[in-house]
C-alpha cells in the first residue's frame, strides 16, 4: 500500500493524491494549479488508463480541474463525489472547457498575424462531457464498497455546497489501513451552508493547512461592513466590483446583499442593483437551492421554511450572455458587480476591471483568498498598473478586502479538527499550504497532537505499512516563468496517452479465445500499415 503525494505539496492548489492499494489504483482530487508554480509537480505514477478511481473531496477547480484532460489521456475509470459535487462539476468542467477552448482561439487570432505556431486547448468540451459521464453520485454518510479493496466514505467539510472529506479504507494481503483526507475544511458559521464535521480515527490523515499560520478575525456583520463599502462607493458615482468565484462566495454575497435590502442597512441607496454577471454563477445559484435540505444551515433551512429566499431580492439582475455582460459598463448609475473568476485569472471579471480600474470613483472589493501569482494577488498588494488584453491600465480604483471572510478553517480550527482524531492516526500529513505554512504547521500539529506529522513534497512516497518514506520528490524550487495561460499544445501527448490506453486494453484480454485476439490484432495492425508510409 502506497500514498504518493502530486499536487497541492507545498503549494496551494493543483491537490492530486495517489494511492495504490493492491492492484487498484486511485486518486483523490485532480486539481488544475493556479497562479505559479513553485515546485513542479510529478506526473501520476501510472498510466492514465489504469487508473480505477477517482475521489474528489469538492468541484473547485483547483482539486477537479484536470479531470477532463485525463479522460482525454484514456482514463475511463469511474468519479465518486457527493450528489452536490457532482452536480456543480457538471457546470464547472463544462465552463473551464469552454475557458480553454476560448482562450485557444483568442491566442490563435494573434498567432495567426504574427506568424506563430497555433495551439490546442488543454481540454475540449468533448473531454468535459465524456468524464462527466463516469461520475457516480454519493450520500453524505454513506458507507460505500467500490471493489473488494476499498470501501469509502463522505462527510461534510462546510467549506462549499457538497465539500467533503474522505474516509478510504483500503485492505492489501489482508491487513486493512485507513486514510482520512480532510479536503478543504469550513471554518463553520458560514452563511447557507453547515459547519464541517469532525472524523474520529484513522491511520493517516492527509489535510489542508491554507491558513495554518494565522487566526481569522473576530468575524463582524458582513452584511454591515458590505453596505458600509456600497455606502461609501455609490457616494462616490462609482461601481462596486466584486471579483468572487462562481460556486460558493457568489451565494454568499447574495445572502448578505438580501440581509442588506431586507434590514434596510442602506437606507441613501435602497433600490441600488446587483448585477451577477457569470452564467456558471447563475447556473450554480440553481443548484443551491436543489441541495437544500442536505447542504444548508440551520438559518438559511429557516428562511426556506418561512418561504423566503436566502439569496434572491428586489434589484438582482443577472447578465447571461455576452451582450448582457457588455451592457453592463454603459449604466450610467453606480451598481454593485459580482463576476468571476474569483482571482481575476480569467473570465468577465477582467473586462469590469478594465472598465474599473481605472476610475478614481469605483472600488474593486476581494473577498477570498488570493494565490501569489494571480492577478488578485497582484492588485491587493498594492500594484499600480496592471496589463489587460494587451494594454496597460493604471490603477485608481480603491481596492479593498473584506476581511475575514473565508471558505477556510483558520490555524485555531484546523487544530480542533486533527484533534478530533485523539492520538490513533500513525502520521499527520500537511498539504494544500504555501511553502512555509506547510512546515510551521506540520510542526505545530506535532506539538499540540505528540502525533508524528509532515509536510510532503510532490514526488514523496510513503509506504503504509511501515509509516515510511520511500521515494523522495525534488525539493529545488522552479525558477519563476510566466505560464502559457490554460492553453498548450497537447495534441501528441493525447496521440500517445491513447496507444498506452491501447496497451492497457491488451494487457486486460488475456485468457480471451484466440478467435477474438486474431481479429483485434489484425485490425491494430492494419492501422499501423496505414500510418507506416
Amino acid at each position: 500500500m502506497k500514498l504518493e503525494f502530486l499536487g497541492a505539496a507545498h503549494e496551494v492548489t493543483g491537490s492530486c493524491h495517489y494511492v495504490q492499494m493492491g492492484q487498484v489504483n486511485l486518486l483523490v482530487d485532480c486539481g488544475m494549479e493556479q497562479g505559479a508554480d513553485l515546485y513542479e509537480n510529478q506526473e501520476i505514477p501510472v498510466n492514465t488508463a489504469e487508473i480505477d478511481y477517482i475521489l474528489i473531496t469538492h468541484a473547485h477547480i483547483d482539486h477537479s480541474g484536470l479531470l477532463p484532460l485525463l479522460y482525454s489521456h484514456g482514463f475511463r475509470g469511474k468519479v465518486y463525489a457527493t450528489r452536490a459535487t457532482v452536480e456543480l462539476c457538471n457546470i464547472m468542467l463544462k465552463d473551464s472547457a469552454h475557458i480553454q477552448m476560448f482562450e485557444a482561439e483568442w491566442k490563435n487570432r494573434k498567432a495567426k498575424r504574427a506568424g506563430k505556431p497555433l495551439v490546442e486547448p488543454m481540454y475540449t468540451m468533448e473531454d468535459a462531457e465524456g468524464v462527466l459521464e463516469h461520475f457516480i453520485p454519493c450520500e453524505y454518510g454513506e458507507i460505500i464498497n467500490i471493489c473488494p479493496e476499498v470501501t469509502i466514505r463522505f462527510t461534510d467539510a462546510g467549506h462549499l455546497l457538497g465539500s467533503a472529506s474522505i474516509e478510504i479504507w483500503g485492505t492489501e494481503d489482508g491487513k486493512q489501513v485507513k486514510l482520512a483526507f480532510s479536503g478543504d475544511i469550513g471554518h463553520g458559521n458560514k452563511p447557507l451552508i453547515r459547519n464541517p464535521q469532525y472524523l474520529r480515527e484513522a491511520d493517516y490523515v492527509i489535510m489542508e493547512s491554507t491558513y495554518g499560520d494565522r487566526l481569522h478575525q473576530e468575524p463582524p456583520d458582513y452584511a454591515v461592513e458590505l453596505a458600509k463599502v456600497c455606502q461609501e462607493t455609490f457616494a462616490r458615482g462609482g461601481n462596486l466590483v466584486i471579483p468572487a468565484f462562481s460556486v460558493g462566495r457568489t451565494q454568499e454575497m447574495l445572502y448578505f446583499f438580501r440581509k442588506i435590502k431586507s434590514e434596510g442597512l442602506l437606507p441613501e441607496f435602497p433600490d441600488f442593483e446587483v448585477y451577477i454577471d457569470s452564467p456558471l454563477a447563475v447556473e450554480a445559484t440553481s443548484i443551491f437551492h436543489k441541495n437544500v435540505r442536505e447542504c444548508f444551515d440551520k438559518e438559511a433551512l429557516e428562511l426556506v421554511r418561512k418561504g423566503k429566499n436566502p439569496i434572491k431580492f428586489p434589484g438582482l439582475k443577472v447578465a447571461v450572455t455576452s451582450d448582457q455582460s457588455r451592457m453592463i459598463n454603459f449604466i450610467e448609475k453606480p451598481i454593485v458587480i459580482i463576476s468571476a473568476s474569483g482571482m481575476c485569472e480569467a473570465g468577465r471579471i477582467r473586462h469590469h476591471l478594465k472598465h474599473n480600474l481605472w476610475r478614481k470613483d469605483s472600488t474593486i472589493l476581494f473577498v477570498g483568498y488570493q494565490v501569489p501569482g494571480t492577478l488578485g494577488n497582484l492588485l491587493l498588494n498594492g500594484a499600480k498598473e496592471v496589463r489587460l488584453f494587451g494594454e496597460s491600465i493604471e490603477v485608481c480604483a480603491q481596492i479593498k478586502n473584506l476581511a475575514g471572510i473565508s471558505g477556510h478553517a483558520d490555524q485555531q480550527h484546523l487544530l480542533e479538527w486533527v484533534k478530533a482524531f485523539g492520538e490513533t492516526p500513525k502520521r499527520v500529513f500537511v498539504v494544500h499550504g504555501e511553502d512555509t505554512v506547510c512546515d510551521t504547521f506540520a510542526a505545530l500539529v506535532e506539538k499540540e497532537t505528540k502525533i508524528p506529522a509532515s509536510a510532503p513534497y510532490s514526488g514523496d512516497v510513503y509506504d503504509l505499512e511501515t509509516n515510511v518514506c520511500i521515494a523522495q520528490g525534488s525539493r529545488v524550487r522552479v525558477a519563476p516563468k510566466k505560464k502559457d495561460g490554460r492553453v498548450v499544445s497537447n495534441v501528441f501527448a493525447r496521440l500517445l496517452a491513447a496507444g498506452e490506453r491501447l496497451l492497457s486494453v491488451i494487457r486486460r484480454l488475456e485468457g480471451r479465445p484466440n478467435k477474438e485476439l486474431g481479429k483485434f490484432a489484425d485490425q491494430i495492425n492494419s492501422l499501423c500499415d496505414k500510418w507506416d508510409d
